[in-house]
Order: C-alpha cells, then structure tokens, then sequence
C-alpha cells in the first residue's frame, strides 16, 4: 500500500477482514522493516452478515478496545481512516457506559480478530 509509508503518529488507521474492521492509532511507522506499531482503539462488528466493506449497516457491535494490547503489524494491512467512517463511532465509542466496558471481553475480541487476521493473510506475517 503506497499511501501507508504516509502514515503519521496519531493518524488512525483501518484494517477490514471479513465483517469486522479494526481501527487504530498508528504511534510509529518502522518503514525499514515495513511494520506499523498501532494502538487499538475500537472494533467494528456487523451483526447483520454484510461484509464490512460495504456501506455501513445498522447493525453493528462497537468494541472499545482502547485498554487493550498493542500491535505491530505489516503496513500492507492498513489502509488510512475516513473521517466519515471514525468520527460518528469515536463519538460513541467516548459515550459507552462503564458497564459495557469490560478489558477481559475487550481483550478476548481483539485476540480473536488478530487470528482471523492471521489466517486471512499469512504471506503477510512471513
């Protein structure tokens, strides 16, 4: 991905596999070894089935994800945020009751789409 050498510290970026999208804070670039280390910020879940590169649905989980474990990823994976993507789900993300946020289920949901995301492109782990 050209645009990905671009990526600046804070910028959020997006990662898509299957009916989820993780979106994350890049805190550095590492452009020798072709890496991003980002903070994730929220998981996007479509509940209806739709695959998440279509128009955004109804229905959807938003997870807060922002206690949660750093990565260090390929940049190929990442593609820059749309501001009309983010804005409305940061809005809800800073709106989510304290009850609906747990870090062991935060924790589990992020480790399982790290798996999804292992299997869905290994040529870009080797």
């Amino acid at each position: 991905m050209d645009c990905a050498l671009n990526f600046k510290s804070g910028q959020i970026v997006s990662l898509e596999c299957g009916n989820a999208c993780l979106h994350s804070e890049v805190i550095q670039v590492v452009e020798a070894r072709q890496i991003c280390w980002v903070r994730p910020l929220m998981l996007v879940e479509i509940v209806s089935g739709k695959d998440v590169s279509q128009q955004w649905p109804q229905e959807y989980t938003l997870s807060d994800l922002r206690d949660g474990a750093d990565l260090l990823w390929p940049l190929s994976l990442f593609r820059a945020a749309l501001d009309t993507e983010v804005i409305s789900l940061l809005s809800q993300l800073q709106s989510l009751d304290s009850d609906r946020k747990d870090s062991t289920i935060a924790s589990r949901q992020l480790r399982d789409f790290v798996d999804r995301v292992w299997a869905a492109f290994p040529n870009a782990f080797n």
